[in-house]
């Protein structure tokens, strides 16, 4: 037997007493949490069982006491259209957001020390976000990804938003590009998109083929670094190369221990870790390769070394940790915070080598 409340003992049995009672028992019994799912069929059922303990139901009018009481399906349906809609608009690969982000500081970080051209790095970073945006409600109004547009009003409002990204990264690229200037981010922006051309054909080849387009991606994705550097000083030398470069391996490696850890969540002991690994086990040591032949030949500041000593760290000592249940929120955290020591690292790094 539920317990019920002085007020609903004392209720009479005219409509509005009944009304004021199955709001505030329904306010009062919420929907608990059982486990995952939430029980929402206990709240109206109590409120329901409620009045009928106190009130003579002959007595009530049945429309004027449901209607209350009865689940908003209309607000239910406009939440699911509108997390439907976001969907449709905003990007879903929320780690690609850092993938953009995180070169174009360390490339911007670097240039500032040189230089303090302000405006042109606003201008290329609203192109660069304009135009990351753009391509998911293209991809979704093309019908080329799983989620797409299943009516006239979703294809109206993805290509209202198209129409709007494209608008302002056109605006921002004129300005960036008007008379000449920032010459070099045309055969830049030619790879770039050379880049998710090949990444996008990958993904479609088959399953095997989605880590290498991932990596391809990188490629597109970390130019920012380099293009940060030029707008800000102007020159497109060696740094702008290693700043690629340096975010290339940074981000191939994240991108790569993600997946790992993802897919062998369940794996347990450093044979077993190394047989499922061995691809990621090869690309830190590739990585490692490289980084000391671009130190040891001064294409890169020997100290920019220390700025990916915490990522191979955490690389090697994944294959002797002891077995933990895997977080995903917190792996994600986890790499957030080793994307902020990179840039902090490799910034400080360059600066210091001058």
């Amino acid at each position: 037997m539920p317990h019920f409340s002085p007020v609903s003992r004392e209720v009479g049995t005219s409509t509005a007493s009944v009304l004021r009672v199955c709001r505030f028992e329904r306010a009062r019994l919420q929907p608990r949490r059982v486990g995952h799912v939430e029980n929402r069929a206990l709240a109206p059922w109590g409120a329901i069982l409620s009045v009928i303990h106190s009130v003579d139901i002959n007595n009530l009018q049945t429309q004027s006491v449901s209607a209350p009481c009865r689940p908003n399906d209309e607000a239910a349906t406009d939440k699911a259209r509108r997390e439907r809609r976001r969907a449709l608009i905003l990007p879903r690969e929320h780690g690609a957001w850092g993938l953009l982000l995180v070169p174009m500081v360390t490339g911007a970080g670097v240039a500032f020390h040189q230089a303090s051209h302000i405006f042109p790095l606003i201008l290329l970073l609203t192109a660069a976000l304009a135009l990351f945006w753009l391509r998911t409600p293209l991809e979704n109004l093309l019908g080329t990804t799983a989620m797409r547009a299943q009516s006239v009003e979703e294809s109206h409002t993805l290509r209202s938003v198209i129409v709007m990204l494209a608008a302002v990264a056109g605006i921002a690229l004129a300005f960036l590009l008007w008379a000449g200037r920032n010459a070099r981010l045309w055969p830049l922006g030619a790879a770039v998109s050379v880049a998710f051309i090949a990444q996008a054909i990958l993904k479609k080849i088959s399953r095997r083929t989605r880590m290498l387009s991932e990596m391809v991606g990188i490629v597109g994705l970390t130019a920012s670094a380099p293009a940060a550097y030029y707008v800000i000083t102007g020159q497109f030398d060696d740094r702008a190369w290693m700043l690629w470069l340096a975010n290339i391996l940074f981000a191939g490696d994240q991108i790569h221990y993600v997946q790992l850890r993802i897919h062998t969540a369940k794996i347990q002991g450093f044979r077993a870790k190394l047989a499922h690994g061995w691809a990621f086990a090869l690309g830190q040591a590739i990585m490692t390769a490289i980084i000391t032949v671009a130190c040891l030949a001064r294409l890169m500041p020997p100290i920019a070394s220390l700025a990916f000593a915490p990522l191979l760290f955490r690389g090697w000592f994944y294959f002797v940790q002891e077995p933990t249940q895997l977080v995903v929120r917190r792996l994600g955290w986890s790499e957030l915070k080793h994307a902020t020591a990179f840039c902090v690292l490799l910034i400080a790094a360059f600066i210091l080598a001058r």
